[in-house]
C-alpha cells in the first residue's frame, strides 16, 4: 500500500441526465422526443408495416419547443429514442430590463435574472403591454436539455 493520496478530478455533473430512453413505438402525439439534438413536441406519428427486414418504422413529425422549427425522423419502432426531461415552472414577473432580460420571482423568494424576453412577437407584446399597464403577470418557463424559455403568460390581475 502506498502513502500517497490520489486526487480524482470529476468532470461529471450531478448525474441528472438531460434525456431518457423510450421505445419509439410507445411515443405518442403530444409527447416529447429529441430529433437532431433538439427537444421537440410530437405533432404527428405514423407507423409503417413490418418490411422484409422485420422492423415496423415510426415516422415522427415534431416541432422544436424553443425555436418552433418543424423536424422529422424515422426510427424502427423497436429501437429506443431519446426523450427530453421537460419541466414547466411558473414565476412572477418583477421587472423587464432595457437589454431584454426579465427579472422573475421564484417560489423561495429569490430572483431569477438570466432569462431573455421570448422571441414570439405575440407573447412579447402581451408581456410588455401587461407590464406597462402595471398588471401582476405570471410567466411559464419551459426548460429542457439545459435551455430555458418563456412560453406562456398568465394575468393574475392588477397590482
Amino acid at each position: 500500500m502506498s502513502d500517497e493520496e490520489h486526487q480524482f478530478e470529476s468532470k461529471a455533473d450531478a448525474g441528472a441526465s438531460k434525456t431518457y430512453p423510450q421505445q419509439a413505438g410507445t411515443i405518442r402525439k403530444n409527447g416529447y422526443i429529441v430529433i437532431k439534438g433538439r427537444p421537440c413536441k410530437v405533432v404527428e406519428v405514423s407507423t409503417s408495416k413490418t418490411g422484409k427486414h422485420g422492423h415496423a418504422k415510426c415516422h415522427f413529425v415534431a416541432i422544436d419547443i424553443f425555436t418552433g422549427k418543424k423536424l422529422e425522423d424515422i426510427v424502427p419502432s423497436s429501437h429506443n429514442c431519446d426523450v427530453p426531461h421537460v419541466n414547466r415552472t411558473d414565476y412572477q414577473l418583477i421587472d423587464i430590463s432595457e437589454d431584454g432580460f426579465v427579472s422573475l420571482l421564484t417560489d423561495n423568494g429569490n430572483t431569477k435574472d438570466d432569462l431573455r424576453l421570448p422571441t414570439d412577437e405575440n407573447l412579447l407584446t402581451q408581456i410588455k403591454d401587461g407590464f406597462a399597464e402595471g398588471k401582476d403577470l405570471v410567466v411559464s418557463v419551459m426548460s429542457a436539455m439545459g435551455e430555458e424559455q418563456i412560453n406562456a403568460l398568465k394575468d393574475i390581475g392588477p397590482k
